[in-house]
C-alpha cells in the first residue's frame, strides 16, 4: 500500500496491470468511468456518487458492483447512520494501465473500440472552457498529433516516457479547481509507406 497524504482521504495501491477483457469491458463505460474519476477526489457513498452523476442509487449500485468485480474499486470504510450501514467506496490503485497484450479486440470485445479512453476524453472535453477561460501565455487546452517511422522497441520507449508524465501531471492536486484532464496514446497505424524513388 502507498500512503497518501490527505488527498485522496484513503489508502490505494499504486499500480495495476488491466489486461483481462473484463477490465475493459468494466471500464469502458461512461459512468464507470466517471465513477473512478470522482474516487480519485475521495471516497463515497453510492447516495453521493447517484447525486454527482444524476443517476438513480439502484442504477450506481449496479455500477459499483461491476467496478468492485474486477477489483477497480473497494470499500474503503462504513459509517453506521441509524439502522443503516453506508459504505464508502474508493479506488483499488492509484494508477490503472489499460493493455490488451493478453487477447483480442476482434474475439473478446467486438462491441468496444480498443481506445475508448480516447473516446472518454472527447465526450467530457468542456468546449465552454474555450470562451471563459482566457490566461495570458495560455497553452491548455491544446492537441497535437505527431507520426514517426520507428522501430517498435522506440515506441515502446516514448509510452514509458508518456506514462511517467502522467504521473507528473496528476501529482498534487489541489482541491476545489477545475479537473483538466491529460490524454496521450503511443499507436501502430496504418499510413502507406512512399515506394521507392526510382529517379533518385
Amino acid at each position: 500500500m502507498t500512503e497518501q497524504s490527505g488527498f485522496p482521504d484513503y489508502e490505494m495501491e499504486e499500480y495495476f496491470e488491466a489486461t483481462e477483457p473484463e477490465h475493459h469491458k468494466a471500464f469502458a463505460d461512461p459512468t464507470r468511468q466517471r465513477v473512478v474519476n470522482l474516487l480519485y477526489e475521495r471516497a463515497a457513498t453510492t447516495k453521493q456518487l447517484a447525486g454527482a452523476l444524476g443517476q438513480s442509487p439502484g442504477r450506481m449500485a449496479h455500477h459499483l458492483k461491476v467496478l468492485e468485480g474486477v477489483g477497480l474499486v473497494r470499500v474503503v470504510r462504513t459509517r453506521q447512520v441509524r439502522a443503516i450501514t453506508e459504505k464508502y467506496y474508493g479506488n483499488t490503485y492509484r494508477r490503472v494501465n489499460f493493455t490488451a497484450r493478453g487477447f483480442s479486440w476482434r474475439e473478446n470485445l467486438p462491441e468496444l473500440e480498443p481506445f475508448f479512453l480516447l473516446r472518454q476524453a472527447i465526450d467530457e472535453y468542456d468546449r465552454s472552457a474555450l470562451e471563459v477561460e482566457r490566461r495570458p501565455g495560455a497553452v491548455a487546452p491544446m492537441s497535437l498529433v505527431e507520426h514517426a517511422r520507428v522501430p517498435a522497441s522506440r515506441a515502446d520507449e516514448f509510452a514509458a516516457k508518456v506514462l511517467e508524465l502522467a504521473k507528473e501531471f496528476e501529482s498534487d492536486p489541489v482541491p476545489g479547481e477545475r479537473v483538466w484532464g491529460f490524454v496521450a496514446a503511443v499507436y501502430p497505424t496504418d499510413l502507406p509507406e512512399l515506394p521507392e524513388d526510382a529517379d533518385a
